[in-house]
């Protein structure tokens, strides 16, 4: 690991002993109103998981229940990211990790020799007790072990935390994911971090304006032939994931390669409530995601477009809600 870069120590310490953590949370907010334009934003990148900065559904309930302490913590995370000019991504892995390991608080005890906000122990190198229950130190060596995690970026905000953290229970940090993306848009002030527009988490958001761009797209290779395994690189044959890979594609949101990754690419809604561009799946077994084999992008009005099987070229065709093996769940990609 290398050396934590310590930003603006005294600044914060000196604030937080004057005008107090809530205090503090509100001169922060003021100071990032102004840098918000600032920000170095993602590219919306589906394989990540539904992350929204949108209203209520989307992490805004748990944000709410927050003490000032936390918020204080939640806020310390953000300056530091922006002083360091990194992307709201790094905020929302510290805040995941932070809030999991210690409820965003500055915690004098732990498991073994754990301490402070990411529960950092002494004996593995973090620093010393007093550096590593010291907020500002905690917040920029947690940032300095996250920047050397290869492609940390480019992977759920949970299995960055869990590659700083390294946990014994590694899928416990994708709790927070909403509510730490949620924080991004509040205490950050950053429109759209995500980079795929605003949404409500897993409930029913508007469909995308994406949306629109990805349907003419797909329509657009109608009469093409089906071939499995197709390239994602050339446009001269689909199987029925590729088609929906390269149509999102088309309109800024990556999706990744396969249906059954597909199927957690997005917001799930009810089936019935497929809206023009959300995702279709088919399922050997219903009730089991893993059993997915087919994908097809609903075009409303009771239709969709597919590249379904040998022989038969993309096309569009009736789709009913009872046909047999029609997963109940659709998808909305890139929310």
């Amino acid at each position: 690991m290398k050396s934590a870069v310590i930003i603006g120590t005294v600044a914060v310490a000196a604030l937080t002993a004057v005008i107090g953590t809530g205090a503090l949370t509100s001169v922060v907010q003021n100071e990032q109103a102004a840098q918000a334009r600032q920000v170095r934003l993602a590219s919306c990148n589906a394989t990540l998981g539904p992350a929204s900065t949108g209203p209520a559904g989307s992490g805004a309930g748990d944000a709410g229940r927050l003490t000032d302490e936390q918020r204080g913590t939640v806020a310390l995370i953000i300056s530091i990211g922006k002083q360091r000019n990194l992307s709201p991504r790094a905020w929302q892995v510290a805040i995941q990790a932070g809030m999991t390991e210690s409820g965003l608080r500055s915690l004098n005890y732990g498991d073994r020799d754990s301490l402070g906000i990411f529960q950092m122990r002494p004996s593995m190198g973090w620093g010393s007790p007093a550096e590593v229950t010291d907020p500002t130190y905690a917040v920029n060596k947690f940032y300095d072990v996250l920047l050397d995690v290869p492609n940390w970026e480019s992977q759920r905000p949970g299995e960055s935390a869990q590659d700083v953290e390294r946990s014994a229970f590694p899928d416990r940090y994708h709790r927070w994911e909403a509510m730490a993306a949620h924080l991004i848009g509040d205490l950050g002030q950053v429109v759209n971090a995500t980079g795929c527009g605003q949404g409500v988490g897993n409930l029913l958001p508007a469909p995308t304006p994406a949306a629109g761009d990805a349907i003419r797209w797909a329509l657009g290779q109608q009469g093409k032939p089906y071939q499995w395994g197709a390239l994602t690189t050339h446009q001269n044959s689909f199987d029925c994931s590729s088609l929906m890979l390269q149509a999102y594609r088309s309109s800024g949101i990556t999706l990744p390669r396969t249906s059954r990754e597909q199927y957690r690419a997005g917001a799930l809604l009810p089936v019935e409530q497929a809206q023009p561009g959300d995702l279709l799946f088919w399922a050997y077994d219903e009730s089991d995601p893993r059993t997915i084999h087919h994908v097809a992008m609903y075009l409303g009005d009771g239709k969709i477009v597919e590249a379904q099987q040998d022989g038969v070229p993309v096309h569009i065709r009736p789709v009913r809600w009872t046909e047999g093996e029609l997963m109940n769940q659709a998808v909305r990609p890139g929310v």
